[in-house]
């Protein structure tokens, strides 16, 4: 393909009462080195109270954006929604909370001149680096990138708030499961895993995530991705597809020192720390998810 070959991408945006990181994303957004002519922004509101009319329209003269609603039923079915609505050869999919970098676009592009029908992901950074939580759960991301990159080994997935795919082969694949609140990424690398596709690494597409967590959040995020994790092992189970095995005891060690190899000092073991919370709080979502599964 010709190095100025520039597809047409349909940037899908799942939102729930965010306005302001809303606002801040599409912002970012209409400073892609990419020609405005060959990409569309569709938002999807996943029933949200706070009308969102406003924000949108202030950005109609300097991109193509849509405003779509559903009522509420968690960020894969607002992201199949969007792309059910897209013109684009390719969907990128970015969450509320990111800032894609400028060359994002062009970067996703750069790795379908690869290989045209590959899930393309990128590299998602931290953007709020005084907030430890936030922190951690980005050294957790970045540690499972390092250790199971998706390129390589079966069960590895990108993050969907920085990945892209053909429009054609996301729907041909019935797009993400709708009944996952958590772990939709995760299933659907898999299952695109399973039928033999490709998948490319893209580092220069890079999201900056400013997604603030609380002790509160923290917890409650990795105890759902725990809870969506079982979900995901029973879909293996219902389907007769291979399980993931569990990692040997000398990765969830190295995990938890990655916070002290990053930072040294007392902030340094406060990651670690926090690392070592993430897998308690995941095992209890696991476990609990368990629990109500067995009683239905």
């Amino acid at each position: 393909m010709s190095n100025c070959w520039t597809p047409y991408f349909s940037v899908v945006i799942p939102t729930y009462r965010r306005p302001t990181p809303l606002s801040n994303l599409l912002s970012s957004l209409t400073r892609l080195r990419y020609r405005h002519s060959r990409f569309e922004v569709i938002v999807v509101d996943d029933g949200g109270d706070i009308p969102l009319e406003p924000i949108i329209f202030k950005f109609h003269d300097q991109m193509n954006v849509t405003l779509l609603r559903q009522e509420n039923s968690g960020p894969a079915m607002a992201r199949n929604y969007g792309a059910s609505q897209a013109k684009g050869e390719y969907l990128a999919f970015a969450d509320d909370d990111c800032l894609p970098d400028p060359n994002w676009l062009q970067a996703l592009a750069h790795g379908f001149r690869e290989s045209p029908y590959c899930i393309c992901g990128g590299k998602t950074v931290n953007a709020l680096i005084e907030n430890h939580y936030s922190t951690a759960s980005q050294l957790l991301v970045d540690y499972l990138y390092e250790h199971y990159n998706p390129t390589q080994k079966i069960g590895a997935f990108f993050l969907a708030n920085n990945f892209a795919v053909a429009r054609e082969r996301f729907q041909e694949m019935g797009g993400f499961d709708p009944t996952l609140r958590f772990g939709e990424d995760r299933d659907f690398c898999y299952r695109w895993r399973s039928r033999g596709y490709s998948f490319v690494f893209a580092p220069d597409a890079v999201v900056y995530h400013a997604h603030s967590l609380t002790l509160f959040s923290f917890l409650r995020l990795h105890f759902l991705y725990g809870g969506g994790n079982f979900q995901f092992l029973q879909r293996c189970g219902a389907q007769g597809t291979r399980a993931i095995r569990l990692s040997p005891p000398s990765w969830y060690i190295e995990l938890m020192f990655s916070g002290i190899k990053k930072e040294r000092g007392l902030r340094g073991l406060l990651l670690t720390f926090l690392l070592m919370t993430t897998q308690g709080a995941y095992a209890a979502g696991l476990f609990w998810e368990a629990v109500k599964n067995r009683r239905l």
